[in-house]
């Protein structure tokens, strides 16, 4: 992967004392933004372009709010930005073309069932799991936050924000096996 590039937003952005500093939002959460996108995406040049999507819907305009939190908010794009991506691509797959039935394979009813109900585990199987160690867990996955940002955060060790993670993972891989 490419180094941090330079922010192409920096033209973009409002000044004045309240206003949200692009360029160094850009600089801070350009690369974590990039490895949450890759995680929920398969290729690369499309974390890029999702990046650039969440940071064009960032930019203030002209006498818009500020924002309180501007890496928060982008993180919620982000997430926002996936939902969107899915509904459109759900909606193109359930879309008749020109008028063409499409017939669903016993094996992608199958594969769409199985996924269904793994998530329906994992769902219950973090339900049962300590409010802390969820939190901790869906920082480290959903959010992409590395294990010493969440040390930073919740005031633990790095070490212990590992245990945690360790111990979480095995928790949950338990938990499903028992429900499946």
């Amino acid at each position: 992967m490419k180094g941090p590039a330079a922010c192409p937003f920096t033209a973009l952005g409002a000044s004045g004392p309240d206003s949200v500093d692009i360029d160094q939002l850009y600089r801070d959460e350009r690369s974590s933004l990039v490895r949450f996108f890759a995680r929920n995406r398969s290729a690369a040049h499309e974390a890029e372009d999702l990046v650039q999507e969440a940071f064009l819907r960032i930019v203030p305009t002209e006498g818009g709010a500020t924002i309180a939190r501007p890496a928060s908010y982008l993180r919620q794009i982000g997430r926002n930005l996936l939902r969107d991506r899915a509904r459109s691509a759900e909606q193109r797959y359930m879309a008749p073309d020109a008028g063409v039935e499409h017939a669903i394979s016993d094996i992608d009813e199958l594969g769409r069932l199985e996924a269904r109900d793994s998530l329906r585990r994992l769902e219950a199987a973090m339900l049962r799991l300590k409010p802390r160690s969820r939190d901790i867990f869906l920082a480290h996955r959903l959010d992409g936050m590395t294990y010493l940002e969440i040390a930073e955060q919740t005031g633990l060790s790095m070490k212990r924000v590992e245990k945690i993670m360790s111990k979480t993972i095995g928790q949950l891989t338990r938990l499903m096996e028992q429900d499946a």
